[in-house]
């Protein structure tokens, strides 16, 4: 494993670099501009309008659906893919790579990313179909496919299949299980073998039960979770508010000069943080990524445009809630007041001090609630989290197997799920993450040339100004 690592992590961060600095930035920020104009900045005037829907009917235990899922529980689905060790693990190796500033621009990448999801909601609302079985399937495959008819569709929507199987099915499930595996191992001293096998056991009843299962699940898990991980945050912000104000400024501050902190030359500086930020937001909140689409396909509801609102508040709550808080967290105990990372601009590295994106949330948490709580704090969260993801990521590479090979095809990849899932506790987290980043951007490529094929049915199905309700 080893020298598979030390073989195939160079030619991998070398790939990923450049779609990641030119490629991604582009067509992320391209497309979240794109589709903000296109359809009025639908997340800024329909916002409330999601939030309402979310907030005012909220539910842990939601009606059993004779097909499909209730628009809650396709959200719950949703955010449990977007909310994982990005947020977490993620944001700790943006802020560690690109310096505080790295996080104002996956804010950046987020607001216009509410549009992009925006849209993929609607298309997979509208494109979706029912199987002979009575079945609903929709995802990013179906609206490709209604995009452009022939061949090239075929193409387009077969190479997307493959990328999301690799980048959520397989590599993805073993990112989350690395970051579940290394935190129980810190915070509990128990061997991530052992951490890996439990998932496997779990996470196998629950592939089982099929999507009603999961959907019963993700409703009652994501609220409860988000809500005692921003509850600990708050906590912790709390103890420290006196460095909040410096907190918030260097993340202004350091998102146009984080040579300052990051050392080196201002371009080289400022092209990490943006990178980073637009890597891990992407990561984060997934949008334009054509992950949550299967979950928003799913969902019934009166028209596309409800559930396309109900889809930004998955984007704002992972990165407008939790990214920041574990970002506020991070900065108000490492760099703030003199804190351990303050010096990292004069020659200081963090790994010299032993900290690692695995590592530093469990470092910041302990370093205001004491190690044994911190430790344990941003373990367990990890756990939920990430866990949570793997649900929804395996549902939505399971439709996709499906999709290419029918449902006989099915049982396959949920063994391989599984043993990719125990993989993922005991290979070394460089590689795990360098793998599902490159099929994470892979996805988007499909995906993008997809939502612009369908552009004018997205402003068909997106109501004008003042006529939101």
């Amino acid at each position: 494993m080893e020298t598979l690592n030390t073989t195939l992590l160079p030619a991998v961060q070398k790939i990923n670099g450049y779609l990641s600095d030119y490629v991604l930035i582009i067509l992320l920020v391209g497309t979240g501009l794109f589709f903000s104009f296109r359809t009025g900045f639908v997340q800024v005037r329909c916002l409330g309008e999601g939030l309402r829907a979310v907030f005012g009917s909220l539910s842990l235990k939601g009606r059993r659906q004779a097909r499909g899922m209730s628009s809650f529980q396709a959200l719950a689905t949703a955010i449990a893919a977007q909310v994982g060790t990005g947020n977490i693990v993620g944001a700790c190796g943006a802020i560690m790579a690109g310096g505080p500033g790295a996080i104002f621009w996956m804010w950046v990448i987020a607001f216009f990313g509410m549009a992009t999801i925006y849209a993929e909601a609607v298309l997979a609302q509208k494109t979706r179909i029912t199987s002979s079985d009575g079945e609903i399937l929709g995802g990013p495959v179906y609206y490709i496919r209604a995009a452009f008819r022939g061949g090239f569709g075929k193409a387009l929507a077969g190479f997307f299949a493959v990328a999301i199987i690799l980048a959520l099915g397989f590599f993805g499930c073993m990112v989350q299980s690395n970051s579940i595996g290394q935190a129980f191992q810190t915070a509990f001293g128990i061997p991530s073998w052992a951490v890996g096998i439990v998932l496997a056991v779990i996470g196998g009843f629950i592939f089982l039960g099929g999507t009603q299962r999961l959907a019963s699940v993700t409703e009652k898990l994501v609220p409860v979770m988000a809500g005692l991980y921003l509850l600990g945050g708050l906590t912790v912000l709390l103890l420290r508010i006196r460095y909040v104000p410096e907190a918030v400024g260097m993340i202004f501050r350091y998102a146009f000069r984080p040579q300052a902190i990051l050392g080196g030359s201002a371009g080289a500086a400022l092209k990490a943080a943006v990178s980073l930020g637009a890597k891990r937001g992407l990561f984060a909140n997934e949008a334009g990524m054509g992950s949550t689409p299967h979950a928003h396909a799913l969902a019934n509801v009166k028209r596309p445009h409800d559930q396309g609102c109900v889809a930004m508040v998955g984007v704002f709550i992972g990165t407008f809630n939790v990214v920041t808080i574990t970002a506020l967290v991070i900065i108000v105990t490492m760099y703030a007041g003199g804190g351990p990372l303050s010096a990292v601009g004069a020659g200081l590295s963090p790994e010299k001090l032993g900290l690692s994106p695995s590592n530093l949330a469990q470092t910041a948490f302990s370093s205001v609630l004491g190690s044994a709580v911190g430790s344990a704090f941003i373990a367990i969260a990890l756990f939920f989290f990430a866990f949570s993801t793997v649900l929804s990521w395996n549902m939505f590479g399971r439709l996709n197997t499906e999709y290419l090979f029918g449902k006989k095809a099915v049982p396959a990849y949920t063994v391989l799920s599984l043993i990719f899932i125990l993989l993922g506790t005991v290979t070394a987290p460089g590689l795990v993450w360098e793998l599902s980043d490159l099929f994470n951007q892979l996805m988007v490529l499909p995906n993008v040339i997809g939502l612009f094929g369908c552009a004018g049915l997205v402003s068909a199905l997106t109501p004008p100004r003042g006529k939101g309700q």
